[in-house]
């Protein structure tokens, strides 16, 4: 899952694969040995603005594969949206779709990488690369800082 994080000169954001549906030690130990750090712009977040960055993406994704939207819906701010285009034409639904396919989906294989990583303030943007079954996807998320917690304020995805 996304949740490895590492300090180096920077804070860095370790890209994971193939780690998701096991426990989050066994996931970190795993990609830890075969994945190498990759430095990018969240060099000025405090560790542990960048903690709870990935734990709003860690919830994503434990309910992407565990087809839960329970587990997903804290992550969410109220009034978040999912958009994407769909020949040519922008589709924008409430997050309330998101959670209903999780929910009719159920339990699926999936992988991530994070691909990108960028924080400014209390406004962070991650794009992640995504496998679904046998679907691909670039899905990019824009996550505020609501109190002490982040939440996924808008979720865009594209087929890829």
């Amino acid at each position: 899952m996304i949740r490895n994080i590492a300090l180096a000169t920077a804070v860095a954001v370790t890209a994971l694969s193939g780690c998701t549906g096991k426990s989050a030690a066994d996931c970190s130990a795993e990609c830890d040995k075969q994945t190498k750090t990759e430095e990018y712009m969240c060099k000025n977040v405090s560790p542990e603005d960048l903690a709870g960055i990935c734990k709003a993406m860690d919830m994503y994704v434990k309910a992407a594969v565990e087809g839960d939207s329970k587990v997903a819906r804290p992550a969410f701010a109220e009034g978040a949206t999912i958009s994407h285009a769909e020949d040519g034409k922008l589709i924008c639904l409430p997050i309330q779709a998101l959670f209903d396919y999780y929910d009719a989906t159920g339990k699926q294989p999936a992988s991530y990488k994070v691909a990108e990583c960028s924080v400014a303030g209390d406004v962070a943007m991650i794009r992640i690369e995504s496998v679904f079954g046998e679907s691909e996807f670039s899905d990019m998320f824009t996550i505020v800082k609501e109190g002490d917690e982040w939440k996924i304020v808008s979720k865009v995805f594209q087929a890829v």
